[in-house]
């Protein structure tokens, strides 16, 4: 798993240094829903040109107030749990996500299929005791239809909706497998320097085989992000809930803070606070701080 996710991101770097160079370049700045998704026809790139999907950012100080030292609790097959795990408090967290138009025009030329892939690991990087392992890694693969919008409700601006399918695993091996397969929604509305995202989702059921039963109720059926920018500065935060069954249950709120360092590079702070920080982790709560730089944001 170390591996697999070192040469991921390796390659990322290269092919964004490389397509930096380009008068298309790669992951380009954009800071709107409709440079982001290439929703009027001069904003149009045409197919297969990788461009940012989610942030990318590498954090090296992160801290947990609770390292899940013992990530087996729903596990019901097995009668005792392992010992626990030294985990340090502080890890390396970093992400890396792209998508890539593949479909034009379904519907009178109004309608795109993108792809886009997102992976985001912890990394156990000063725990020596252990040998410097990658603690988890999510990698989640998606395919998303998006349809331009452009009418006003109650002063908002709705720019597009979008529907997709995601299947996002850990891919690790029994007990600590974590997977799950969902239909994601999207609205995307504006109004001056304000973004929200309005993100529905639905869980294909998974019966007896269920990696992680209870996930629903503990990450919610949706989250809603807001994003806010002013000159350099991005603030967003991410709140997601069952937001209509036992929303009090469980969920989870992350807020980020970036700013430009020099050039594209840019000082990135992120707390997060709730259920789910990552799959491994989603019946655990904690709270965690990272500190790093990051190059990309959510616009």
């Amino acid at each position: 798993m170390k591996s697999r996710a070192s040469i991921l991101f390796m390659a990322f770097v290269l092919c964004s240094h490389a397509g930096a160079q380009q008068r298309n370049v790669l992951f380009k700045d954009s800071h709107t829903l409709s440079a982001r998704w290439e929703l009027a026809d001069s904003l149009r790139n045409g197919n297969f040109l990788l461009s940012s999907y989610k942030p990318v950012f590498v954090l090296p100080a992160t801290w947990s107030s609770s390292p899940n030292q013992i990530p087996y609790r729903s596990d019901r097959s097995l009668p005792t749990g392992p010992d626990p795990a030294p985990l340090n408090a502080v890890e390396c967290k970093f992400q890396f996500s792209f998508k890539t138009k593949v479909v034009s025009g379904l519907f009178k030329n109004k309608g795109d299929i993108w792809v886009a892939y997102t992976q985001s690991s912890r990394w156990q990087v000063y725990n020596k005791k252990l040998s410097r392992p990658f603690r988890e890694s999510d990698f989640e693969p998606e395919v998303i239809l998006v349809i331009p919008m452009n009418f006003r409700f109650l002063g908002l601006r709705v720019r597009m909706l979008s529907a997709g399918l995601s299947h996002q695993s850990n891919g690790g091996a029994a007990p600590a497998s974590r997977s799950w397969n969902r239909v994601i929604g999207q609205v995307g509305i504006e109004r001056g320097r304000f973004t929200v995202l309005l993100r529905p989702w639905w869980r294909f059921p998974e019966g007896k085989n269920d990696d992680n039963p209870g996930i629903t109720g503990l990450l919610g059926n949706g989250e809603v992000i807001f994003i806010y920018q002013h000159k350099s500065h991005v603030i967003s935060a991410q709140v997601r809930s069952s937001f209509v069954d036992a929303p009090l249950k469980g969920g989870s709120v992350q807020g980020d803070w970036s700013f430009t360092i020099s050039g594209h590079l840019k000082a990135h702070l992120q707390v997060f606070h709730g259920y789910g920080e990552n799959l491994l982790d989603f019946d655990h709560k904690q709270t965690t701080i990272g500190l790093g730089v990051s190059w990309l944001d959510w616009l």
